[in-house]
């Protein structure tokens, strides 16, 4: 299975939790500025700075994903993609910034018989055992 053979589906919506520590004089002023009505509330303050951070980055990210021949968004295998794979008899590399999701009827076997190595710059999702059969293989 050639790598562009692989479906890609971005999804608006997808999030993960990050956990930030703040000195108290920064909580402070945001929760001033979501008081004054600026912004909804903290996260919404802390989203849009991100934003205006990546996009100030959008070149550097844009080369660099590039430079690295990372897949951007989303990379969803199922045991057919995988099934194909090792019939064929190729190794997949896993390279995503985004998120990278192994479909939950992929057995441990399947995936260490298919998967080279996985590099995630954002998210992984695959069972308990996928993910410990791949773990000498997760960069």
């Amino acid at each position: 299975m050639a790598k562009n053979e692989i479906e890609v589906r971005p999804r608006v919506g997808e999030t993960e939790k990050l956990t930030i520590n703040l000195g108290v004089v920064d909580l402070g002023q945001i929760d001033l500025l979501v008081q004054e009505g600026f912004y909804s509330n903290r996260t919404d303050l802390i989203r849009t700075a991100i934003r205006n951070q990546l996009t100030v980055h959008a070149e550097e990210v844009k080369q660099t994903i590039a430079r690295r021949t990372l897949l951007l968004g989303l990379q969803h295998l199922t045991r057919a993609d995988l099934e194909r794979a090792l019939a064929a008899g190729e190794m997949l590399q896993i390279q995503v910034l985004g998120l990278a999701r192994i479909a939950d009827d992929v057995s441990p076997e399947l995936a260490r018989a298919t998967i080279e190595s996985v590099v995630v710059l954002g998210a992984f999702q695959a069972s308990a055992a996928v993910r410990k059969a791949l773990a000498d293989r997760i960069h």
